[in-house]
């Protein structure tokens, strides 16, 4: 089978089209043929070594996906062959990442033409016949982080967010789901392109990341790491919220700041209302483009290097 690959530490440019053993279900698992598996920062940062936990290689990247049921390992009574899934899992290799959560979603990588998932993970459902194999593909990590955004932020009206990371999946879902609380939505952006793109989805006002207002109520980060913060939580009045969703998780001493609140997002629960959101119309992730799985290096590389307006989708045919 075609999946995307590392073999060995390095930059999206090494990444290469593999070609690998079809993965077969053991126990309590289901291989699915993918349709749609978008690109995310953990593909990128895994294979740069960025993350504590050793890979093993070939490592195949991948985390979300939406695709087919094509075998049932024993004991499996949820699924049948033929079923339209969809989900997020992450590869065994970043199994550390999920320390001792109770049944984690794992598999063996969801940017190959098949790949082998834990069946009983709330995070891997049916997909309705009426949402397309490549919108539900973007929907966990996206739509999920966002809507745990908006829980754990609990934005009241008339307060100020910054969105630092905005034109991402996440920073681009989120934002609609912010103005509509009555909040004053500050999002980050580099170009011109992506200021217009953030003020269509209902930003206020778009700023630099050299540019970061003062006294805002909440900080919602997206990308910085551990260095980063000290620069976002001085955008905080004393007794704001920073939510934070880049593992590993921060420290209220790296903030620089012991007069704030710190939380940390990294595990959602499962795909419970993704769906329903998405149907209603009030969650949308948007697509920023598709690319084939003979296309799946260059789609990287767009990702790392382009900041995509959206997701970055690599569909199979």
């Amino acid at each position: 089978m075609k999946a995307l690959a590392a073999t060995g530490y390095g930059q999206p440019e090494q990444l290469t089209i593999a070609d690998l053993p079809v993965p077969e279900p053991g126990p309590g698992q289901i291989r699915v043929r993918i349709a749609a598996a978008p690109i995310n920062p953990t593909d990128i940062r895994a294979v740069a070594g960025l993350f504590p936990v050793p890979l093993e290689f070939p490592y195949v990247l991948g985390t979300e996906f939406a695709g087919t049921v094509t075998a049932l390992g024993a004991g499996v009574t949820a699924y049948q062959k033929g079923d339209e899934v969809f989900g997020q899992a992450l590869p065994y290799a970043l199994r550390a990442a999920v320390g001792d959560a109770p049944n984690p979603s794992l598999s063996t990588g969801t940017l190959a033409e098949y790949a082998v998932f834990e069946a009983a993970t709330p995070k891997i459902t049916h997909r309705p016949a009426n949402v397309l194999a490549d919108v539900a593909a973007v929907l966990p990590i996206s739509g999920g982080t966002a809507l745990a955004l908006m829980n754990v932020a609990k934005v009241q009206p008339g307060e100020s967010v910054l969105v630092i990371g905005a034109t991402g999946g996440v920073g681009a879902t989120v934002i609609p789901l912010l103005a509509d609380t009555g909040a004053t939505v500050i999002a980050t952006a580099r170009t011109a392109e992506g200021t217009d793109f953030l003020l269509k989805a209902g930003a206020d006002r778009v700023v630099g990341y050299d540019a970061y207002p003062s006294g805002v109520d909440v900080v919602l980060n997206l990308v910085l790491f551990a260095d980063g913060l000290p620069t976002a939580a001085r955008a905080l009045r004393p007794g704001g919220r920073l939510v934070s969703i880049v593992w590993p998780a921060p420290e209220l001493s790296q903030t620089g700041r012991d007069d704030i609140d710190l939380h940390f997002i990294f595990d959602m629960d499962g795909t419970q209302g993704l769906l329903e959101a998405a149907a209603a119309g009030t969650l949308t992730v948007p697509i920023a483009r598709r690319y084939t799985i003979d296309e799946a290096t260059e789609a990287a590389i767009h990702y790392a290097r382009q900041s995509p307006l959206g997701k970055i989708v690599v569909t199979f045919p």
